[in-house]
């Protein structure tokens, strides 16, 4: 799906930019579903990078005896996080933070473009709120 374009006087009718804010909305949720992944992946990469002490070595006193059984190995864990990962994710960790400026930088052109549309919407109803009744199927249209 292509992402619409409100430039100038370009979309004019309230149905055109409802549809306009529609798309934005809806690449907005997109982008921020790909950032959201790209981070987790980031995490994952640095995480193999940087592995953290293994689990239940000081505090074992502290839990009940029954609390081993729920404990994965050391071995267990590195295996998942470290799995389809070459090198330990290492390489991945510049290029995915490069992607992350990236989306963000273009979440910001989607919020503006966003921001500019509604403000295009509101005007157009504010100078003629009879707009709204002709983007009814059916609608007469009074000109």
């Amino acid at each position: 799906m292509s992402v619409a374009r409100p430039t100038g006087n370009d979309v004019t009718t309230v149905g055109d930019l409802r549809s306009t804010r529609r798309a934005l909305r809806d690449e907005r949720v997109r982008v921020a579903r790909w950032r959201r992944l790209v981070r987790a992946r980031l995490e994952l990469a640095v995480a193999s990078a940087t592995l953290p002490d293994a689990l239940g070595e000081q505090a074992t006193d502290a839990l009940p005896v029954l609390a081993e059984n729920d404990l994965p190995t050391h071995i267990e864990l590195v295996v998942a996080l470290r799995a389809g990962l070459s090198d330990g994710g290492v390489d991945l960790i510049e290029p995915l933070r490069d992607l992350d400026r990236r989306l963000a930088r273009y979440a910001e052109t989607v919020d503006e473009a966003l921001v500019r549309t509604t403000e295009a919407y509101i005007c157009t109803l504010a100078t003629d709120p009879a707009a709204t009744l002709r983007t009814l199927d059916g609608a007469p249209d009074p000109r």
